[in-house]
């Protein structure tokens, strides 16, 4: 026969829901604040099973009660949505133990959870603050770029994208086209470097039937495929100088001519280029062509890699989690404090990309919950049992200490600078400084030398 619990003003005095079950999951308690976040109340709730009020989207799969009941093990923020009243649904953090009397009889189990979806929404309102198309970031770099980009896309200059690989040079390129006069026509995007010369002659401008053996019919390169609208040359760097030329021909004269044609063909397109590489170096190098270099760096809009940004770290992470639980259908929550803390340490060979495939194997072996170290690429996990100890606890203020250092690193040491890229005042960035035990460089951005605190 079911216990049914008197309702305790401490409970119905807090903001996270409460209800407790007995052994057949049937509901014997249900707090105001439960009452609140479902919309169902307290009197329709007692004595019904809880999957029939929650309707949350583990009851069927792993009803965190249930486990708790059959395990005698607790759970600690399990994420979940359940169906409110009026089909509203509303993300939840979950927490579940076992209820015993005073002589220690297990007689059911307790359940906690917390609205989620003020913080749920407050994450969308910061990404959208700190985004622009697909592109993520509120490093002083990347506000500047999104500051500019429209401009730029509104004009119809041919821009040069730098920036190492991962860094997202398309998404820039894709960004200039959609803000653009040119949205409705194509996008036609060609990795210059994937391909010898002899193909990407062919791809760029085409060919007519019977310019050689196995042209059976005319074939029309990607400068007509994108008449209209924006062709993207990415990795420019690799063309061969015989290339660069025709290159050059057919951005000069906005013309191309295709293999075996009499006459040239007239092509209106913005030409968009990107490179991994320091074209001025190879310019100086005579292995590409000034006057090709200043053609296509009208505009030059540079990427930072991941290491100069790591604040923009944290939003990439929820980004790209909240990408991943779309596509794959899973509801993994985020990452533990150990592993944002290696995430922000890494040094990113491949960007941000690679931070995207860090995830992706991640959330092979995590099928919920936070991600946690042991689901990281073995190159990212700790060495030893030492390093697992110690990346636990230091969390938020190891990763404020980064942060601040990383300031001070990109600003060679001025500290107004620093403390403008961070958000904070400069005597708030000193007192952090001493705080942290960050070490001063010997000489400030101004050339003055600092006194050792």
């Amino acid at each position: 026969m079911m216990t049914e619990l008197s309702p305790h003003p401490i409970l119905d005095a807090i903001n996270e829901g409460v209800f407790t079950v007995d052994l057949d999951r049937r509901i014997t308690g249900f707090n105001r604040a439960a009452e609140r976040i479902t919309g169902v109340r307290r009197a329709e709730a007692m004595g019904r099973r809880c999957f029939e009020v929650f309707r949350a989207d583990i009851c069927e799969t792993d009803c965190a009660v249930a486990r708790t009941l059959e395990t005698g093990q607790p759970v600690i923020n399990a994420a979940a949505r359940i169906y409110a009243a009026g089909g509203r649904q509303v993300p939840i953090r979950v927490s579940t133990a076992l209820l015993r009397e005073a002589d220690g009889q297990i007689i059911g189990a307790v359940e906690t959870f917390q609205d989620l979806s003020r913080i749920e929404q407050l994450q969308k309102e910061l990404e959208a603050r700190y985004s622009f198309e697909d592109l993520i970031g509120r490093s002083p770099a990347m506000q500047t770029l999104f500051e500019i980009l429209p401009r730029v896309a509104a004009s119809q200059s041919t821009v040069l994208i730098s920036g190492e690989s991962g860094t997202g040079k398309e998404l820039v390129a894709r960004a200039v086209h959609n803000l653009s006069p040119r949205r409705q026509g194509p996008f036609v995007a060609l990795n210059c470097g994937a391909l010898p010369d002899t193909l990407l002659e062919s791809e760029l401008f085409g060919y007519k039937a019977g310019a050689f053996t196995d042209a059976r019919k005319d074939k029309i390169g990607r400068f007509v495929a994108a008449q209209g609208g924006t062709l993207f040359l990415d990795e420019i760097g690799d063309v061969s100088a015989a290339m660069q030329v025709r290159l050059l021909r057919a951005v000069q004269e906005r013309t191309v001519e295709p293999l075996g044609a009499v006459h040239p063909t007239p092509v209106d397109v913005r030409l968009v280029a990107a490179t991994n590489k320091d074209l001025a170096d190879l310019v100086r190098q005579g292995r590409f062509r000034e006057d090709l270099y200043y053609r296509i760096r009208v505009v030059e809009l540079r990427l930072p890699p991941l290491r100069e940004r790591r604040e923009d770290i944290p939003l990439l992470v929820d980004h790209f989690i909240a990408r991943l639980n779309r596509l794959q259908g899973k509801d993994v929550t985020g990452v533990s404090n150990a592993v944002l803390m290696r995430l922000m340490e890494h040094n990113y060979p491949g960007n941000v990309r690679e931070l995207k495939n860090i995830l992706e194997h991640a959330f092979v072996l995590c099928q919920q919950g936070r991600i946690d170290i042991g689901h990281l690429p073995p190159e990212l996990r700790p060495a030893g049992p030492a390093e697992v100890g110690h990346a636990g606890p230091m969390t938020l203020q190891a990763m404020e200490r980064l942060m601040i250092t990383e300031a001070l690193r990109r600003h060679a040491g001025h500290r107004q600078q620093a403390a403008a890229e961070l958000g904070i005042d400069p005597s708030t960035l000193y007192r952090k400084i001493r705080a942290l035990k960050i070490p001063s460089p010997s000489v400030d951005g101004r050339g003055r030398r600092f006194k050792q605190a």
